[in-house]
């Protein structure tokens, strides 16, 4: 029953992650160096040994895109979520009196 466990405690650190604007910055900033981190290694450390062969290339290359995609799909995530985020707190200001009249 462990393999449950795991699957339920890998859940609830998902919806953690998702459910907090900080949270979700720090992880987009995360995968985002790492692209950019493994196209620098790709373009100018690691050009001669991608240049052995066509696998290691689409290899690596593929892996890139790969995360690159993730990156992208989760900043699309992150700006849909601060939309809903910012309009549910605009729906709650309208009858609010936190706001002193001017």
């Amino acid at each position: 029953m462990r393999e449950n466990d795991d699957w339920n405690d890998s859940k609830q650190i998902a919806s953690g992650i998702l459910r907090d604007r900080s949270v979700r910055r720090r992880w987009l900033g995360v995968f985002l160096l790492a692209s950019l981190g493994m196209i620098a290694a790709g373009v100018w450390v690691l050009d001669a040994w991608l240049a052995s062969g066509p696998l290691v290339f689409l290899l690596w290359w593929g892996a890139c895109a790969l995360l690159t995609f993730f990156t992208l799909l989760f900043a699309v995530y992150d700006a849909l979520a601060v939309a809903k985020e910012e309009k549910a707190g605009a729906k709650g200001e309208s009858g609010c009196c936190d706001r002193p009249e001017v």
